[in-house]
């Protein structure tokens, strides 16, 4: 189909290349747009949150940023491994795609720190003086509940893992295994003659 023909909607391929360069420029400038606008506004207000809670108390700090990371990590992760687990099941792709929007949204707390931690915009670096005074500890008791949910999920993935690998060996023996032989009736004779059967 050159440029010139019509489809059967009634609209050229022209139009319709067009109109999607078109849509495709406006989603990138709106992304971008929002990107931006979360960029300068997120991390100076999840650290005033933060020091709201903590209130300038050290252990409050290890406390908020320990269940944070902790909590903010595993979750997300056995969703993931939920969402894979479920793939191939039955109306396993709608709960996947559902475990993974949940998954996202617990993360954000973690991700709204990594914007302050990672972050090089000016609201970054004030998120990050806000921490310094207002919330002493909570990046570093954040990562290592971080590092500790992810040493938990690490477990379950090789115990889960191992499960199914198990399972899996099981079938194939179950499957390769010559069928059993049944065993002759109780008062039924063998296919031997004892001597006396001949007389």
């Amino acid at each position: 189909m050159t440029s010139s023909e019509v489809r059967p909607d009634g609209k050229s391929s022209a139009t319709v290349w067009r109109n999607r360069i078109i849509g495709g420029v406006v989603l990138v400038v709106v992304l971008v747009v929002t990107y931006l606008t979360l960029a300068a506004f997120i991390p100076r207000w999840w650290a005033q949150r933060i020091a709201e809670m903590v209130s300038g108390s050290f252990s409050k700090g290890i406390g908020w940023g320990f269940l944070f990371g902790a909590v903010c990590t595993i979750v997300p992760l056995l969703l993931l491994l939920f969402a894979v687990l479920m793939w191939r099941q039955r109306a396993g792709k709608f709960l996947a795609g559902a475990a993974v929007v949940l998954a996202v949204l617990v993360a954000i707390p973690n991700l709204m720190t990594l914007s302050i931690v990672l972050g090089n915009s000016s609201a970054a670096h004030a998120g990050e003086r806000v921490l310094d005074v207002d919330a002493p500890a909570f990046r570093g008791a954040c990562l290592a509940g971080a590092i500790i949910a992810a040493l938990v999920f690490s477990g379950v993935v090789f115990f889960v893992v191992r499960g199914r690998m198990r399972r899996k060996k099981a079938a194939e023996q179950s499957a390769a295994a010559p069928p059993a032989t049944t065993a002759p009736a109780p008062g039924t004779r063998g296919s031997t003659s004892r001597p006396h059967d001949h007389l």
